[in-house]
């Protein structure tokens, strides 16, 4: 009666927490609390969608309280200045996950829904306070009515106004314009990242530098060390190669709206899944998730096969 409704809710709660497995679980706790309360279930009240929103809300809400925000390394302090610097993790910050677009389901919905998971926006969500996170998110992404937000945060129409405007404030000197995170990912953005993908496999750093923009932007958590600068990217990446040598292999990948790939290190070992943002014909952020244990949920192994099915 519910899955039709799954990847809704999983995009929503990701949203809400940044982490794709929390996600998933509180999907789960919805789904299983919207089975135990069918029979009470009003349709002149509400649609099934927003019943459902309203108790993944609720279970979101529940879920962040006392939790820390999730961000990438751009959100806790400068950008460095040394691409040599130690590359050492930072294992006690509950680090932004990449959301896999597959698990959005539905295609006719899944376009929607991935403007709206865009990394920037989905760094941004985790600065407000939960109530606005809330607010921003039904109203803005999934462009329910007030009326509506309110019936599902329980409170006036004033109320959530006036949480979308502090929210709105807050995501000015945050994000991009809300309204360019609902536009569709350009199908060219994916041609730039498979170039890059070929100077990467190829070690052909300079071939690479020519896809960046100027102020381009590298980030790679859980390390907190990013970089600004085409200059700054292509010192990292000759360290890289000089470092672990030629032979990276790569699967081209969906995340977050946007272009993506695995990359796995010489010899096969799962390496990162490595999220783009491109405009203009170049690479404007690249964000590289180095945790091998986010490849099972992209539905890829070690080796870089798909998973076997389970």
């Amino acid at each position: 009666m519910f899955e039709e409704f799954r990847g809704d809710l999983t995009a929503h709660c990701y949203r809400m927490l940044g982490s794709i497995q929390e996600a998933e679980d509180l999907v789960q706790e919805t789904m299983l609390r919207a089975w135990k309360a069918s029979g009470r279930y009003d349709p002149a009240r509400a649609s099934v969608r927003t019943w459902l929103h309203r108790i993944a809300t609720n279970a979101c809400l529940t879920a962040i309280e006392g939790r820390a925000r999730r961000p990438l390394p751009s959100g806790l302090g400068p950008a460095g200045d040394d691409p040599y610097a130690p590359l050492t993790p930072n294992l006690e910050v509950p680090w932004l996950q990449p959301f896999p677009d597959a698990r959005l389901g539905d295609p006719a919905d899944a376009a929607q829904q991935r403007a709206g998971l865009r990394l920037a926006f989905v760094a941004a969500l985790q600065l407000l306070p939960a109530r606005q996170r809330a607010a921003l998110v039904l109203c803005e992404v999934l462009q329910l009515p007030a009326a509506e937000v309110a019936q599902i945060l329980e409170c006036g129409v004033a109320s959530v106004n006036s949480s979308l405007q502090r929210a709105r404030a807050t995501l000015r000197t945050a994000a991009p314009a809300l309204d360019s995170l609902r536009e569709p990912a350009d199908p060219a953005e994916r041609t730039v990242v498979a170039r890059y993908a070929a100077a990467f496999e190829a070690g052909d750093v300079p071939a690479l530098t020519r896809l960046l923009a100027d102020d381009v932007i590298l980030e790679m958590p859980p390390v907190d060390l990013w970089l600004a600068g085409a200059g700054h990217y292509r010192t990292f990446m000759e360290r890289v190669f000089a470092m672990r040598g030629a032979g990276w292999r790569t699967v081209p990948l969906a995340a977050n709206g946007s272009p993506a790939l695995a990359a796995y290190a010489p010899g096969g070992a799962a390496h990162s899944i490595q999220v783009f943002t491109v405009s203009g014909g170049l690479i404007r952020t690249a964000v590289t998730f180095v945790d091998p244990g986010l490849f099972e949920l992209f539905g890829l192994d070690a080796p870089g096969r798909p998973a076997a099915p389970k």
